[in-house]
């Protein structure tokens, strides 16, 4: 694969003129959204559904066709971009849309629509460290940070040749493809681990193998988190949210959380530990309450949001890595979901109805051994998918910078 830059002979041009900017759906949500896809709606998505350079519909909304422009359905080539956001690490993330589909997209976020046939060399410099960098400038200086059809127009871009285009897209394609070949790897071993759990411990929620149980809130002590507002400065802390969660069971270190900036330190009980386990307590969409993961900040200080609940285990009953799977099993996390109307909520009064299968230490360990030695081809594959990453981020830098 080359990896040689392009020989450049063109001319840095600002993107005026080369997109058009169309705004997200305006809706009331007490009024214009319904509770399925059906014949009067759109699937609607929002920032959440942009993660990693993708769209994602793990959780979407369906809103009325007759609030939706025909401009504002997606189309092949399209952008779709997080325009507004308290925390600066989520507005302006983007998405490539690959193929047409009848899907709006809400007011928080907007769209680009490359007029001249660059809509997978602009995908690229959407991901690239360059276009974060204009938009962290773009955002300086104000609480809740706005892109508008002026901040996008205004970016600078080199525009190649057309051949020289098509092997900037060539390159870059070729990385993603294989950070993606190896990120379906991940989702293969999950699978793999999913499989034994239940071949060990059977059905949690229906305790198949009669185990014996124990109350989830007789574990340990639950806190719901703290609620506050982030400001432009103050004291800076890694701060687990909603949007943080994802599809995983575990986060190492604090890298991967967002930040916020508070006006003085919080109480003690507000800081994460190692082996806490944090679960989304409230949120419109009820497939995200009762999500959960396992928290290991490593020493550093962390704090977790008010959308948050969490579980600090001092049982010696089960272990957490076991806990964790018997949590993220399908029939225990129904059993999780809130009884809100509207906005779902998980607390510890429904926390404490859920009881929990505790097989003997020794079959949690034997699972534990298993869960080690997939870990191993984990790491393995997780250090392919960053050098592909760094590689992308350099050849990417020589292309836009």
């Amino acid at each position: 694969m080359p990896a040689n830059k392009p020989p450049f002979d063109g001319e840095w041009v600002r993107l005026k003129g080369r997109v058009e900017y169309v705004r997200g759906v305006t809706y009331k949500a007490a009024v214009d959204l319904h509770e399925e896809l059906d014949r009067g709606s759109y699937i609607l998505l929002r920032a959440n559904n942009i993660q990693d350079g993708r769209l994602s519909f793990d959780d979407v909304q369906y809103v009325d066709k007759s609030k939706v422009k025909p401009k504002q359905l997606l189309r092949k080539g399209d952008i779709l971009i997080c325009a507004s956001s308290g925390s600066k690490s989520l507005v302006g993330k983007a998405a490539l849309v690959e193929n047409d589909m009848p899907i709006t997209f809400g007011a928080f976020c907007c769209a680009l629509r490359p007029k001249t046939g660059e809509s997978e060399y602009l995908g690229h410099y959407f991901q690239s460290r360059q276009y974060r960098k204009a938009i962290e400038r773009a955002c300086s200086g104000s609480n809740i940070n706005n892109l508008k059809a002026a901040s996008f127009e205004s970016l600078i871009v080199p525009l190649y040749s057309k051949t020289d285009m098509l092997s900037v897209v060539g390159v870059l394609d070729a990385l993603v493809a294989q950070k993606r070949e190896a990120e379906s790897q991940l989702e293969l071993l999950d699978t793999l681990v999913k499989s034994r759990f239940v071949e060990m411990f059977g059905d949690p929620a229906e305790n198949t193998m009669n185990w014996d149980l124990i109350g989830l809130a007789s574990l340990g002590s639950c806190k719901n988190g703290m609620n506050f507002k982030s400001k432009e400065s103050g004291i800076e802390l890694p701060c687990l949210g909603v949007g943080d969660f994802k599809d995983r069971s575990f986060i190492n270190g604090v890298s991967e959380m967002g930040r916020v900036h508070l006006d003085a330190m919080p109480a003690e009980g507000y800081f994460l530990k190692d082996g806490d386990i944090v679960f989304v307590r409230s949120n419109g969409n009820k497939k995200l309450v009762g999500r959960c993961l396992a928290v290991f900040p490593n020493g550093e200080k962390a704090v977790y949001s008010g959308f948050c609940i969490r579980l600090r285990v001092e049982s010696d009953r089960v272990r957490i890595p076991y806990l964790i799977w018997a949590l993220r099993h399908p029939s225990m996390r129904r059993q999780l979901f809130g009884r809100g109307a509207n906005v779902q909520n998980l607390n510890q009064k429904l926390m404490a109805k859920v009881k929990i299968p505790a097989p003997p230490l020794s079959e949690q360990d034997r699972f534990l051994t298993f869960v080690a030695e997939v870990d191993k081809s984990r790491f393995i594959v997780q250090q392919k998918i960053e050098k592909l990453q760094t590689l992308y981020d350099s050849l990417a830098q020589e292309y836009f910078g």
